[in-house]
């Protein structure tokens, strides 16, 4: 085989849904406020006894229902998290072991908001390698775990969330070449840390480097596909901030795609955003089977990582 391919996606978000009017009544700001500077209106809380493998467990297992696979097909899972609050058993392995999987390969990436699509290129090389046969790949976090709910320039963007997709062997190049890199000196720029850990950035440097950086590289990611931007029908940017993600976009020259937005309902799910905003249009039909999509991550670490893929 001389490539790989996403056959089927899927997605899961916590029931509770948090409204921009509610935060407003926990730490000082307003539903204007949040929507003119983020464009987020409400996101998804997982409680206390949801854990971010019960997350992934429920993405992964649409995925595989809307593949018409059983777990019993799968070789490979990894999964894309940087808020999982225990080291071992590893998220992978728990969510193997919620959907019964026999003898998998199991594997965390942590790579914050560019986990998904640094996970899905780790996918595609498995395969194309010949290790994995069929693999699981899914980005959740539990945003709201790691918050300071009292700190009103960050609680108002986080939300919680899984993504899931079923990669496997095919005769193209139906994922494309990935495009990933760093800019280490300026990881303090988003951080987890500390114990407990809680989620902070700097936000203006944040915008700054992914308006300015980020358009060049995304066009770059088009030409390693052997695509125009012209010619994509979808755009899937990482869900971190509509005044981010337009911008982004538009300088991309991705004229006549479709541009994700799902961070307006959703917020900022980090490694989830991608597998989630994506499975949601498909799931609506607004990109037609075998049409180019770019996914492009970007954030913790500075870090970043697209590719095109072919719409399953």
């Amino acid at each position: 085989m001389r490539g790989s391919r996403v056959v089927a996606l899927g997605h899961y978000q916590p029931a509770k849904v948090l409204t921009n009017d509610e935060l407003a009544a926990m730490v000082e700001t307003s539903d204007e406020w949040i929507s003119s500077r983020v464009g987020i209106r409400t996101r998804h809380v997982a409680g206390p006894d949801e854990p971010v493998d019960e997350l992934a467990a429920h993405a992964g297992a649409k995925a595989l229902a809307a593949a018409g696979l059983t777990p019993a097909d799968i070789d490979l899972v990894l999964v894309a998290t940087s808020t999982a609050i225990d080291r071992s058993p590893n998220t992978a392995a728990r969510v193997a072991a919620r959907l019964g999987m026999g003898a998998p390969a199991v594997m965390d990436l942590n790579v914050v908001c560019a986990g998904f699509t640094h996970a899905l290129a780790t996918a595609d090389h498995a395969v194309r390698a010949g290790s994995s046969t069929r693999a699981l790949v899914i980005g959740a976090d539990k945003m709201t775990g790691v918050t300071d709910w009292t700190d009103r320039t960050t609680c108002v963007l986080v939300g919680d969330g899984a993504g899931a997709a079923v990669v496997e062997a095919a005769e193209e190049e139906l994922i494309g070449p990935v495009l990933w890199g760093s800019v280490p000196e300026m990881g303090h720029a988003v951080r987890i840390e500390g114990t407990p850990p809680v989620f902070a950035q700097e936000g203006q440097a944040v915008y700054r480097w992914a308006t300015t950086q980020l358009p060049p590289i995304a066009r770059r990611v088009c030409e390693r596909a052997g695509v125009t931007p012209e010619e994509l029908a979808a755009v899937v940017l990482h869900q971190a901030n509509l005044r981010i993600i337009e911008p982004v976009a538009r300088k991309i020259g991705a004229v006549n795609a479709v541009i994700a937005r799902d961070v307006v309902e959703s917020g900022n799910t980090s490694a989830a955003s991608i597998p989630m905003a994506l499975s949601k249009l498909v799931e609506r039909g607004e990109i037609r089977t075998g049409a180019p999509v770019l996914l492009f991550g970007f954030g913790g670490n500075l870090s970043y990582a697209g590719q095109v893929i072919r719409c399953p």
